[in-house]
């Protein structure tokens, strides 16, 4: 099979589909890997490596005209347009919300597999698990930066001093990414709050963290009392392939304390607080009713070697098998990998997209 990899787009985006290791697995296969030119260059990967791995360095429309096309982020509108019928595309997608995305590709007939919504035995997401962890490490270190003056912050250190008490961080839901934004502001000597709808996802936070972090059930009350009181807040919450709830609404965000600062992790699937937009990189932050908002919707791209690498990871054996199998056959062998299935013959083909979007299955 054909595979390609176009350099990413977006705004301050580096990382790269495959990395030469990844594409020298591809080729040991037997498999021809199309590798858009300095596809990788940003982040360390050069084209002679690409090449020593068994690559072939092309221009973006030879790398998006491959029958296998593997991306990180979703495709812009003017990517949409250079895929067709006969092509499958394998990227994080986030269509719940990306509307205009999704229907450019149920246009073009290709079939759209998504990262975030593959799913494991015990219903876990692996493919969204190492952006998750990298996201959440990094929501505390922006926080940080966002509680400073210079950005507009209140001017707290999480980690206090002696004679001074810590910033109070708290986090809304407490998956992967929420776990590992805990352990950063731990690390940090913060004071961290993780809220949860989950019981039993509260009782193995108790156990990983060893009573140094409050847990809570999630509720209205709950949310308030702490976000009231909170110096950062960050937004971890998902519903896979869905749009993710809005946890806090304007009202509630005149209530907190001016210059605190919020991290929406969830900005991907349209963001979790009523006032979150999609950020970039050249423009991370805003501030909307006294309150900094960061809001970037790729942020682990900011750390892009690792995140390549993480990612590579996870995603190389089912690559592998796209390539080796086919999508049709791999998808249908395995039901768990078929969840990634969003768009196919020009209809949404996941129920929760499909509810986020309003497009037809």
């Amino acid at each position: 099979m054909r595979i390609g990899v176009p350099k990413e787009t977006k705004t301050h985006e580096y990382r790269v589909g495959l990395t030469p290791s990844s594409v020298r697995e591809l080729t040991r296969h037997g498999h021809d890997v199309a590798v858009e030119k300095t596809a990788g260059g940003a982040i360390g990967y050069t084209d002679e490596q690409y090449e020593a791995a068994g690559a072939s360095m092309v221009s973006v429309s030879e790398a998006f005209s491959a029958d296998l096309v593997v991306k990180v982020k979703e495709p812009s509108l003017s990517e949409c347009d250079r895929l067709g019928v006969r092509q499958a595309l394998f990227t994080y997608l986030h269509l719940a919300a990306a509307k205009p995305v999704a229907r450019a590709l149920m246009r073009q007939g290709t079939t759209a597999i998504a990262y975030e919504t593959v799913e494991d035995a015990q219903g876990r997401l692996p493919l969204l698990t190492p952006m998750s962890e990298v996201a959440g490490r990094m929501s505390i270190q922006v926080g940080a930066m966002a509680l400073q003056k210079a950005s507009g912050g209140r001017g707290t250190l999480l980690g206090g001093v002696p004679g001074v008490p810590p910033g109070r961080v708290v986090i809304l839901g407490g998956g992967v990414a929420g776990a590992n934004a805990a352990y950063m502001a731990v690390g940090l000597q913060a004071q961290v709050t993780v809220i949860d709808r989950s019981i039993e996802r509260l009782r193995e936070l108790a156990t990983m963290f060893s009573g140094r972090i409050e847990l809570l059930i999630a509720s209205q009350e709950a949310v308030k009392s702490a976000v009231c009181s909170a110096d950062l807040v960050v937004g971890a919450v998902l519903i896979p392939g869905g749009a993710a709830p809005k946890l806090i609404d304007r009202e509630l965000l005149r209530q907190m304390s001016q210059g605190a600062a919020l991290v929406d992790v969830s900005i991907d699937q349209g963001g979790c607080f009523a006032t979150s937009r999609p950020t970039s990189h050249d423009d991370p932050t805003f501030i909307e009713e006294g309150i900094v908002h960061y809001c970037v919707t790729n942020m682990p791209g900011a750390v892009a070697r690792t995140s390549t690498q993480a990612l590579n990871n996870v995603t190389l054996p089912y690559i592998l098998r796209l390539a080796n199998q086919g999508w049709e056959r791999a998808l249908e062998e395995d039901p768990l990998f078929r969840k990634g299935l969003n768009v196919a013959n020009g209809a949404i083909q996941h129920r929760s997209v499909a509810e986020a979007t309003g497009l037809s299955r």
